[in-house]
């Protein structure tokens, strides 16, 4: 039985196998981590603001963790796929092959506009908006700022979401929406100090 071990490690480590490897093995890695994000992130979403019976939160908490791992999973497994295939087929240089990939690979597996997918979308501008921004001062295209910019940054988010919510709360994501709400409008409301400290008030 030793010998087992041994056979798949020497497969493992063959360089002529790397390529093909690296995708299956980013397959694993995006199921894994995507689980792991949004796992957690069901089970507050559940615990918060659904109302449901508890059969029915377990069923929210299962589907939108599949659903992240699954779609994370796919797009880790065929960008890497395709752009191995590129990269040998074509010789597209390094910046336009990820490109080119990514767009392709992001339509196929994320073109459904659900909760999961939008979240991730949204995750993803959020921070390539500030990479966008540091790759222009890079480039030399934005000047360097010496003074610190992120609490005018921060100031500015907080004065559009919060204008959004109180004037156009419609055009809000929903789970956005639901968080204003406990948070905002649900502390306008108690009637003892059992629901004034430990939990919402009821009407």
């Amino acid at each position: 039985m030793s010998i087992i071990p041994h056979v798949i490690n020497s497969i493992l480590n063959d360089p002529s196998n790397h390529a093909t490897l690296a995708t299956i093995k980013g397959l694993r890695q995006g199921i894994v981590y995507g689980a792991k994000v949004r796992f957690a992130h069901s089970v507050v979403q559940a615990i918060l603001f659904r109302r449901e019976p508890l059969p029915q939160r377990i069923r929210f908490i299962l589907r939108m963790t599949y659903l992240h791992a699954k779609h994370l999973g796919l797009f880790v497994f065929c960008y890497k796929t395709l752009r191995t295939i590129v990269a040998s087929v074509f010789g597209i240089s390094k910046p336009w092959r990820a490109f080119i990939c990514a767009f392709i690979v992001g339509y196929v597996i994320f073109n459904e506009h659900n909760s999961v997918n939008e979240q991730i979308i949204l995750y993803l501008l959020a921070r390539i908006v500030v990479g966008f921004a540091r790759y222009a001062q890079k480039r030399s295209w934005l000047p360097k700022i010496q003074r610190p910019i992120f609490p005018w940054f921060a100031a500015f988010v907080w004065a559009v979401v919060l204008w959004l919510y109180e004037c156009h709360r419609e055009t809000l994501q929903p789970s956005l929406t639901r968080s204003m709400v406990y948070l905002y409008e649900n502390s306008e409301r108690w009637s003892s100090w059992k629901n004034f400290l430990f939990r919402d008030y009821s009407s």
